[in-house]
């Protein structure tokens, strides 16, 4: 059965969304959400994208998706039939809905090892580089996470849910995410409790410490409730978007390139094969002499002064009584 991704007709809706964000913007009380120079950027990374995406998932649809589909789930006796035994899936409705579930569970495991891997990151920062958040940073993707993202997807597959399917879960995935880039929803009540909705991706893309590595999910958030990483939007909290090194750049290929460039210098900083190993594969902000530190290592540390800085505060009370 042939089915027609749903980023076909995405493409036109996201470059009419903008207009129509970038119009208002202009037009109301928000002239600084778009800067020109970063959206012209933006816009030229999502053509990149564009142009890539197509070619990879052909090849994605054909060699590894359909390859993998067909060896775990054979033809027996003309009928697709898992190698655990079961009939493989076929396109009933609630198929459908849990092939989307699976899909949302891969999402988010994707999403979030592009945060905890510095390879990985180094991909994805691209998306987080802007300061501005709207949805002209939504087309903003990294050309690289494409090579490796169907690797997160294959299992889907492989226990028997068709190649065609996925596909179209995944553009599902990828228009539910574009137009979650944008401040002017506000916080949506009884959908909050289960959605993945705007104000949990303006908390996704702040450098705030208390916001940072939080809220992974595609569609739903229920991953993020269970895995301990989601954080509802505190509106007391002045938002920062963007990454704490940043760029400092509008050419493309320096902000698709940037964080590949760091990691070779650090992995200069030592000649100890584990440290070099760390530096690639390790979480962002890693390093062997503790010049640098991960988002863990310092919420650990502002733990611990918050905890001696009571301790000191009670001895005080006490000496006081």
């Amino acid at each position: 059965m042939d089915f027609t991704n749903p980023l076909v007709y995405g493409v036109p809706f996201f470059l009419g969304m903008i207009l129509l964000e970038l119009t208002y913007s202009k037009t109301h009380d928000h002239k600084d959400l778009y800067n020109w120079r970063d959206l012209a950027s933006s816009v030229g990374m999502g053509v990149g994208s564009a142009v890539i995406a197509p070619i990879v998932k052909t090849i994605t649809v054909i060699l590894l998706f359909s390859f993998v589909y067909d060896l775990f789930n054979p033809l027996v006796d003309g009928v697709r039939t898992n190698i655990m035994g079961y009939e493989s899936f076929g396109y009933a409705w609630y198929v459908w809905i849990l092939c989307m579930l699976c899909d949302d569970l891969s999402y988010y495991w994707f999403h979030r090892q592009n945060h905890m891997v510095r390879f990985f990151w180094a991909a994805h920062i691209v998306h987080h580089s802007s300061d501005n958040f709207n949805l002209g940073t939504a087309v903003r993707n990294g050309w690289f996470t494409i090579f490796y993202k169907p690797l997160f997807y294959v299992w889907i597959v492989a226990i028997g849910f068709p190649p065609e399917m996925l596909v179209v879960c995944l553009g599902i995935e990828a228009i539910w995410q574009f137009q979650l880039h944008t401040v002017f929803i506000p916080k949506l009540g009884f959908l909050d409790k289960f959605l993945n909705t705007h104000t949990m991706h303006q908390v996704h893309h702040a450098c705030n410490l208390e916001y940072m590595d939080k809220n992974h999910g595609g569609i739903l958030n229920v991953f993020d409730r269970i895995f301990g990483t989601w954080k509802p939007l505190d509106e007391s909290i002045d938002i920062t978007y963007g990454v704490t090194q940043p760029p400092d750049s509008y050419n493309i290929w320096v902000i698709l390139t940037h964080e590949y460039a760091d990691i070779w210098k650090d992995m200069k900083k030592s000649k100890n094969l584990r440290h070099k190993f760390m530096y690639v594969f390790g979480p962002p902000g890693w390093s062997h002499d503790g010049s640098t530190k991960t988002v863990k290592q310092i919420r650990r540390e502002m733990a611990m002064e918050q905890r001696q800085a009571e301790k000191e505060h009670e001895k005080v009370l006490v000496s006081r009584a």
